[in-house]
C-alpha cells in the first residue's frame, strides 16, 4: 500500500535532520512566515552536487547580459533536488527533492528584495512520498501541481499564497488510463488556467480540465503514445492556450505542435512534427508568443522556431540550430523576454544565457551553479 502517498505530512527541520543528519541544511538569510515581493528578474538553478548535504540552490538577478547571484546565493539544501517551480505573483520558490529513498519533500521559500530567499514557515516541508520529478504553477497561484517519480500521480496541492504552506497532496492516479510504459517527466499548466498536461514518456500525455475555484480535476482522453520507442519528454502551451508543444524524441521526433479545444481534445497540425536535434528534453515559448525553442540534449544543441501568432503556423528559423553548451537539460525564459537561460546537465557552465533578438540566439553569458562535480537539474525563473 502507499501508505506514506496517503498521508498528509509536514515535517518539520528537527524531524527531518532527526532522521538524516542534516543539520543546518539551510542557509537562509531570515525566516519569514508570508510570501516575499519582487518585481526584478530572476532565475533560481537546483544543483545536487553529488550529495544531498553539499546539494545548492543558486539565484541569479537577469541583467542587461549578465547574471548576478542573489545575497546568499548559493544556499545550501541538505536533500538532492528535482524541480523547482516559482509561483506566478513571483513571491515563492517551491523546490522539491527526497531526503532518502521514498521520502520525498517540498520547500517554500520567500523571494525578497535583491531576489534573496529565505524559507517559509519556519522551515517546515511537506512530504510527498517519491519525490516529484516536475512542478508547476495555477495561473491564479491557488494550485501546485507535482508529477510523482512513482509514474502513477500528478500530485495537486492547494497553495497559501501568504505563508507559502501547501494543503495536501491530493493524488490523482493515471495508470489505468495510459497505455505503454511510463517515464513522468514533465507537468504544465495553460496559461488560461483550463487544462493541466502531463508528459509520460513512452506512454504518450495525459491531459486533465482544471476546476480553479475547487482544484477538481478530471481526466480527458489521453494523448497516446505514437509509438513505442517514441517519447514525449517536455510541454510548452501559447499563451492563448490554442496549441500545445511537445518535445519529442525516438521515432517520429521533434517538435510536436498540437492544437487545443475548448474541451480539452488535441489535434496535431499539418506539418508536425518538426525538426529538432537528438533526444529533445526541454520546449519554451517566449514572452511574445513568436518563438518556440528545444534544447537537444545529445546533440548539445537549442532548436529555434518562428510562429505565425495569427494562425499559429509553426516554422524552423534560419538557423535551425545554435550550438549549446554540452548536454542542454532544460530552458527558461527571463521575465523581461530579452534572454533565454538553459542549463547543462554535464555541466561546466552550468547556467548559460542567450539573447533572443527577432528568434536568432546569440552567447550572453554563462556562470557555474554548484560545486562542480554534476550538473544542475532544475530551474525557474520569475515570470
Amino acid at each position: 500500500m502507499r501508505l506514506l502517498q496517503r498521508v498528509t505530512a509536514v515535517l518539520g527541520v528537527l524531524a527531518v535532520c532527526g532522521m538524516t543528519g542534516c543539520a543546518g541544511f539551510w542557509v537562509a538569510v531570515n525566516n519569514s512566515s508570508s510570501g516575499g515581493t519582487t518585481g526584478n528578474d530572476y532565475v533560481y538553478v537546483a544543483d545536487p552536487n553529488g550529495s544531498a548535504s553539499a546539494a545548492t540552490l543558486a539565484g541569479f538577478a537577469v541583467g542587461t547580459g549578465t547574471l548576478t547571484a542573489v545575497t546568499g546565493s548559493p544556499y545550501t539544501l541538505g536533500y538532492t533536488p528535482t524541480s523547482v517551480a516559482v509561483n506566478p505573483a513571483d513571491t515563492i520558490v517551491f523546490v522539491s527533492g527526497h531526503i532518502s529513498t521514498g521520502i520525498g519533500v517540498i520547500y517554500a521559500y520567500s523571494i525578497g528584495g535583491g531576489g534573496a530567499l529565505s524559507a517559509l514557515n519556519n522551515g517546515l516541508a511537506v512530504s510527498t512520498g517519491a519525490e516529484e520529478i516536475s512542478m508547476d504553477v495555477s495561473p491564479d497561484g491557488q494550485w501546485l501541481f507535482g508529477l510523482n517519480a512513482d509514474n502513477s500521480t500528478l500530485d495537486e496541492y492547494e497553495i497559501n499564497s501568504s505563508t507559502g504552506q501547501l494543503n495536501g497532496p491530493t493524488y490523482n492516479t493515471y495508470t489505468a488510463l495510459v497505455t505503454g510504459t511510463i517515464n513522468a517527466s514533465q507537468v504544465k499548466v495553460a496559461p488560461n488556467g483550463d487544462f493541466v498536461f502531463a508528459a509520460l514518456g513512452t506512454a504518450g500525455d495525459m491531459v486533465y480540465q482544471l476546476n480553479t475555484s475547487n482544484g477538481v480535476l478530471t481526466a480527458l482522453n489521453p494523448l497516446p503514445p505514437i509509438t513505442t520507442t517514441t517519447s514525449d519528454n517536455a510541454l510548452a502551451v501559447s499563451s492563448g492556450s490554442t496549441y500545445l508543444y511537445i518535445a519529442r524524441s525516438g521515432t517520429n521526433g521533434g517538435l510536436a505542435v498540437y492544437s487545443i479545444s475548448s474541451s480539452g481534445g488535441l489535434q496535431e497540425v499539418t506539418g508536425s512534427p518538426l525538426a529538432a536535434g537528438t533526444q529533445p528534453t526541454s520546449v519554451v515559448v517566449n514572452t511574445a508568443g513568436t518563438d518556440i525553442y528545444v534544447a537537444n540534449q545529445n546533440s548539445g544543441t537549442i532548436s529555434q522556431y518562428g510562429v505565425v501568432t495569427s494562425t499559429g503556423a509553426v516554422s524552423l528559423l534560419s538557423p535551425p540550430t545554435v550550438s549549446a553548451v554540452s548536454v542542454p537539460w532544460a530552458l527558461a525564459v527571463d521575465n523581461s523576454g530579452d534572454y533565454l537561460l538553459s542549463i547543462s546537465e554535464a555541466g561546466n557552465p552550468d547556467l548559460t544565457m542567450y539573447g533572443d533578438s527577432a528568434g536568432t540566439l546569440t552567447f550572453s553569458t554563462s556562470t557555474p551553479t554548484g560545486n562542480g562535480v554534476t550538473g544542475p537539474v532544475a530551474m525557474s525563473a520569475t515570470h
